[in-house]
């Protein structure tokens, strides 16, 4: 519990690396151990793609084009980091293990329009979770970032199938001096702010709350 707590509360992203490599065998321990995340009904809909050397240059040609702008680019430590991992979920996969015989009664195995919360993203969130402690546990830094509009090219860069979703980018490196995020400042909501038991706190019309 106490380291735990210790790597949750050390864990932050780092955008800057030093030029020392990240071994094979420290990568496929983190990933192996990241993918032992719960899914809904086990599906375990995730996959990795891991790049390294000239691709991670043609990642940042794909998703940053312009070399002005890349150079322009405020966190130019990013396009330096040694390795960047891309997980990837299929939601199809749920349609698919829902229309089992074990979770057929469901009806979520008509297909992904069924789910009423698409749970590849919260399966997926929990895999990237294990990724960004893992990397803290062993000394690494690591930073969640999004694709936004390049998702396609950057599986059409990559042989990635279109049945694919991505769920980001995580750069991963040993860390090098590097500056906070414009984020980092803003405060954590205190406890009592997002902790409501048996009933949702809700604001009176005198101003005050009850519930």
């Amino acid at each position: 519990m106490d380291e735990l707590a210790r790597l949750l509360s050390a864990r932050h992203m780092v955008r800057r690396y030093t030029d020392e490599p990240v071994t094979e065998d420290v990568l496929e321990q983190l990933l192996d151990l990241a993918r032992r995340a719960p899914s809904a009904g086990n599906t375990q809909p995730w996959s990795f793609l891991v790049l390294r050397d000239g691709d991670v240059d043609r990642y940042w040609a794909t998703t940053m084009p312009d070399p002005e702008a890349r150079s322009r680019f405020r966190w130019q430590g990013l396009l330096s980091a040694p390795v960047l991992v891309v997980p990837y979920v299929c939601p199809d996969a749920y349609a698919e293990r829902y229309g089992e015989a074990d979770k057929a009664g469901t009806g979520l195995g008509a297909g992904i329009a069924a789910w009423p919360v698409p749970y590849w993203w919260v399966d997926g969130g929990a895999v990237v979770q294990n990724l960004l402690l893992l990397a803290t546990a062993a000394g690494l830094g690591a930073c969640l970032f999004g694709q936004f509009e390049h998702e396609a090219a950057v599986r059409a860069a990559f042989g990635v199938p279109d049945d694919q979703r991505a769920l980001g980018t995580i750069s991963l490196g040993w860390p090098a001096p590097d500056e906070p995020g414009r984020s980092a400042g803003r405060p954590r909501p205190a406890l009592d702010q997002v902790l409501h038991r048996g009933f949702w706190q809700r604001e009176r019309n005198d101003g005050r709350s009850d519930g």
